[in-house]
């Protein structure tokens, strides 16, 4: 499938294996475009994983899969994906500003764009500082401007908000649905169960296995429970 039926990642029967051992199983979903969908789940089950192989930088991948119609990996899609890791992703010995400058230039976005998103993720105070000294917090945001230069179609997100006092968390999810409502596709893994209520759909993932993927509503009214913590838990202790 493609955009033009509406979908930007389908998945069927994908499966990783690292170590010697697989760590995803089996594991089948569609990213609908222009939403956002939360990668939920607790630490070690397979979500980095799975943005990995989205991304086209995981190895051994099995099943099929495809990336806004592509394989991924492809050439095609560089300039129209946007990858956030949970590593930094920045240059320590380079200032926020010279790192964005650099990164504009691989891909060739406009350096306008470079201004405007020290703005969004709020390091204008920062951005002449060294990316070494920053705090975990600013590192991430500043991984994150560079996942969004170029004003990605798909943007695939590993924890972005992990370390994030409540106002920046609020600012960037506020971020996240703007981006969306633009037309942009998010995949944002977390582990904390309160963020999937901020997305359109959440994919719930579990020792390597999807335990569910529907909306946050839905998943309340399948499970009969009053929140997604208990949702979740509800949906692993079905599960035979």
């Amino acid at each position: 499938m493609s955009l033009a039926t509406g979908i930007a990642v389908e998945a069927r029967g994908l499966r990783v294996r690292r170590g010697g051992r697989e760590v995803l199983h089996d594991v089948t979903f569609e990213l609908v475009a222009g939403r956002i969908t939360g990668l939920i789940g607790p630490s070690g089950g397979g979500k980095t994983t799975l943005m990995r192989a989205v991304v086209g930088v995981q190895r051994h991948v099995g099943g099929d899969l495809r990336v806004l119609g592509l394989v991924p990996g492809s050439p095609a899609l560089r300039r129209c994906l946007g990858y956030g890791t949970q590593s930094q992703a920045a240059y320590e010995d380079l200032s926020v500003q010279e790192n964005l400058e650099y990164f504009a230039g691989l891909i060739g976005a406009q350096r306008q764009q470079v201004k405007e998103l020290l703005g969004r993720v709020d390091l204008q105070a920062a951005a002449g500082q060294l990316v070494g000294s920053l705090s975990g917090g600013q590192r991430s945001r500043v991984s994150l401007a560079i996942a969004l230069l170029g004003e990605p179609e798909l943007l695939v997100l590993d924890e972005p908000t992990v370390g994030l006092d409540p106002l920046l968390r609020e600012s960037l999810w506020g971020l996240f649905r703007e981006l969306s409502g633009a037309g942009a596709t998010l995949l944002v893994s977390s582990h904390v169960m309160d963020e999937a209520a901020r997305c359109d759909d959440v994919l719930l993932l579990r020792d390597g296995r999807v335990l569910a993927q529907a909306t946050p509503a839905e998943l309340l009214q399948r499970t009969g429970t009053d929140n997604l913590d208990q949702a979740f838990l509800s949906l692993i202790e079905q599960r035979p």
